[in-house]
């Protein structure tokens, strides 16, 4: 038959909650036969899929790969924990971020587009079936980076939180590995959400001002200072406020006599070269997902306003 309607598509969508390139697909392959369609994208699993897709998937793995100077930082969320301790997510996941490695996607919708590496299916394909006819959850491949370079990463909690650093180095990966995972175990546990002063937009710097001058004017003690020691207290905190919250500035963990980037410089100097630090990405499991917990009612009622 010719090409099916805008209406057909939406009708398919709409009932289904499948993507309009399947549900075109679907109708295509069954004469615009509506209830064919219907059958057709359950039998691949794509209803079953759509039918799950509205929990929220908040648990999972946040994984960091290395293969010589690529590396992937890639979080596939799951409902349960269960589910992500389970065999098929986590050979999922690895696969996954070899393919991300091997085929450089532009972002996830590219990525689920790619042939799964070392399969023959598409990854949207595998995890589509995955997550209706094994796992029976709702799967998603959240987000990833990919990176190029001189790379080191660590992983907490069995895949909690992962972390990818980059440095810039003439040393070889082999000498430098040991800091980066320093450095990224630091990011992981302190969470810094800044590299260095100079990633702090001036917004957040002049908003922290703000703040600690109205803190000020409430405390009896500081209100009636002349405006030039409140300056001075407040650029003493800011320097505190870099300290806190830029990772190359806080104290290194390990030995809090150093700041991060002065041990970096001090292993540096004992192999007999330069280590800079020139990008931390940080995912932890879940973050930013809304956990929610529908009643039946509720369910039933967002299903009949779609």
């Amino acid at each position: 038959m010719g090409k099916v309607s805008v209406a057909e598509i939406k009708e398919l969508m709409k009932s289904t909650g499948v993507g309009m390139m399947d549900c075109k697909k679907a109708l295509e392959a069954n004469e615009g036969d509506m209830d064919k369609a219907i059958e057709f994208l359950r039998e691949k699993g794509l209803a079953t899929q759509a039918k799950k897709s509205g929990r929220a998937a908040a648990e999972g793995i946040v994984t960091a790969v290395v293969n010589g100077n690529i590396g992937v930082l890639l979080e596939v969320n799951t409902e349960t924990d269960f589910a992500a301790n389970t065999d098929d997510i986590r050979n999922f996941v690895k696969a996954v971020a070899d393919t991300i490695i091997e085929k450089n996607p532009a972002d996830v919708e590219a990525l689920k587009a790619e042939t799964i590496s070392g399969g023959t299916s598409t990854v949207a394909d595998v995890l589509t079936e995955l997550a209706g006819m094994k796992i029976r959850e709702n799967i998603v491949i959240r987000r990833f980076v990919r990176m190029e370079g001189v790379l080191a990463s660590y992983i907490h909690n069995g895949g909690s939180i992962g972390v990818m650093v980059k440095l810039d180095t003439e040393l070889s990966t082999e000498q430098v590995s040991a800091i980066g995972k320093d450095v990224a175990m630091q990011s992981a546990a302190l969470n810094a959400p800044y590299l260095k002063r100079d990633d702090v937009p001036a917004e957040v710097i002049e908003k922290e001002k703000e703040i600690m001058l109205a803190q000020m004017a409430e405390d009896p003690k500081m209100a009636n200072k002349p405006e030039k020691v409140k300056e001075g207290i407040v650029q003493g905190k800011i320097g505190k406020y870099y300290k806190e919250n830029c990772l190359l500035e806080q104290a290194f963990v390990k030995d809090d006599k150093l700041t991060v980037e002065g041990y970096v410089d001090a292993e540096a100097q004992k192999l007999g070269g330069t280590i800079v630090v020139t990008d931390v990405i940080r995912f932890e499991r879940g973050e930013g997902v809304e956990k929610k917990e529908d009643n039946l009612a509720d369910e039933v009622a967002k299903m009949m306003n779609k």
